[in-house]
């Protein structure tokens, strides 16, 4: 927290043009640990100049010099582990277990992933007479959300500098740390000045700033759909690229043939990771009708075994939700579930027993759940399931693709194949099949309102990339 009161430019830590200053809260205790300096459109112009000056150079560089500078910030982030665990603990409320087996462990997942790609990945190469030349998009402008702290500034940040591009980083104001202590890693790394720079604010003034600044030539953004909306028309007067990732309403259909015990206790797991604060996550679960009561009865007795405590205990599984303000609209949309209709299986509004403090939300599960509801049509972000019965696969198809959202899908079946025909059936960008594990070199972005663009892997990198056409390139002088 050394540098929570200034900002990263041009390879050197400097103070705001005009501070001012936003407090750092603990969600588990709603105290305030630390004072961050916010700045403005000021500072965006300073940290884009640099990026600017930057770029002709760093742009010319080889990839096999990008490699190494990939392989030396893996080898620093490995070194300085627990502190990014313990960094997303305290400010965004993830418990210190999920903290360092699921936060944390996402930024060597990624540069790893992005470093067997950078290995292989031709950025010229003969299409007959013609020259194909993969150059750097240039100046990025990365806006990121406090959910997966780590996770959204590396898959925006190894890419762009896989790439050749130099960039402007403008994190969550309530995950700043994480983002300031990458930074050190990326300073001991030997990321040449103006390579990386990085301004802390909100997204009204910095945000805007980056959107909206003609010398950035791409801004790449993980957050709302509303707040990707404003993104996109504010980059649109500079006609810049843009590359988003934003809400979901992910379904995961269970088929008749599966497991059912397994099946459900598995998706309330799924539901419930990072305390239900995740854009992908299977937060519909969809039943054959004559199994939503057995459904129900599992998910209940599943949901009931969750520990919330606090987030420094081993032990707990559920910490709190990030803010004061993601508490209230989560107890705001668990009463619209109630009032509307669904049926209250365990969980509801108000803090769980035992808790005077803290933004920890009971685990819930709704069944009975129809598709016009609320619960079933917008993204919660916090641990709360919809159980919502189907009578044939081609409902339960329609039911999943029904929403405005196309991040990810998930599909349950003792037949592979059946799973197969369901998920290519699916309006997602994302469809996992029997609760696989973790791909990091699988694109992964949405249909619909989900965003556009792909982030992860080669995919990722490619974002980052403009198409030169060397026409006649393959001619002879003859």
């Amino acid at each position: 927290m050394t540098h929570a009161a200034q900002f990263y430019i041009d390879g050197q830590w400097v103070d705001p043009v005009t501070p001012s200053w936003f407090e750092l809260i603990d969600p588990s205790t709603e105290r305030g640990f630390a004072r961050l300096a916010m700045g403005d459109a000021a500072d965006v112009d300073r940290a884009v100049a640099a990026a600017r000056r930057a770029l002709p150079a760093f742009s010319a560089t080889t990839s096999a010099e990008r490699l190494a500078l990939l392989q030396r910030i893996v080898e620093i982030y490995q070194r300085r582990y627990e502190e990014f665990a313990e960094t997303m603990r305290l400010e965004m409320g993830s418990p210190i277990t999920f903290s360092r087996q699921g936060q944390a462990s996402r930024g060597p997942a990624h540069l790893n992933a992005l470093i067997e790609v950078l290995k292989t990945f031709e950025f010229e190469h003969q299409q007959g007479t013609t020259r194909l030349r993969l150059e750097p998009v240039g100046v990025c402008g990365l806006i990121t959300p406090w959910n997966w702290p780590v996770n959204q500034i590396v898959v925006k940040i190894a890419p762009a500098l896989a790439a050749g591009c130099t960039m402007v980083l403008k994190p969550s104001e309530y995950s700043p740390l994480t983002a300031l202590l990458f930074t050190e890693v990326l300073e001991e790394a030997g990321v040449p000045p103006g390579v990386f720079n990085l301004v802390n604010g909100d997204g009204p003034r910095v945000g805007a700033a980056i959107a909206a600044h003609p010398d950035i030539d791409m801004v790449s953004f993980t957050g709302s759909t509303r707040a990707g909306i404003e993104v996109a028309k504010t980059a649109a007067e500079t006609v810049k690229r843009v590359a988003q990732e934003l809400g979901g309403k992910s379904a995961n259909i269970l088929l008749d043939d599966v497991n059912l015990q397994d099946a459900v206790t598995r998706a309330v797991a799924a539901c419930f990771t990072n305390s239900g604060q995740s854009c992908s996550i299977p937060t519909r679960l969809l039943v054959p009708r004559p199994l939503l009561q057995d459904a129900a009865e599992i998910a209940r007795k599943a949901a009931l075994t969750y520990r919330l405590g606090p987030t420094e205990d081993a032990n707990t599984q559920l910490g709190p939700l990030v803010n004061r303000n993601q508490f209230a609209r989560v107890q705001k949309l668990i009463q619209q579930g109630i009032d509307e209709g669904a049926e209250l299986v365990v969980g509801g509004v108000g803090l769980p027993d035992g808790f005077s403090q803290g933004y920890y939300v009971k685990p819930t599960v709704f069944s009975a759940v129809t598709p016009e509801m609320t619960i079933a049509q917008e993204e919660i972000f916090g641990p709360v399931l919809s159980i919502m019965p189907y009578d044939t696969e081609e409902q339960a198809i329609a039911i999943a693709n029904g929403t405005d959202y196309g991040l990810a899908a998930y599909v349950q079946s003792a037949s592979q194949e059946r799973a197969r025909s369901v998920a290519r059936q699916l309006r997602a960008g994302n469809v996992h099949l029997n609760y696989p594990p973790a791909d990091f070199q699988a694109p992964f972005g949405g249909y619909k309102r989900s965003g556009n663009g792909r982030e992860w892997g080669e995919a990722g990198l490619r974002e980052y990339l403009e198409i030169k056409s060397m026409v006649g390139f393959g001619l002879s002088d003859d």
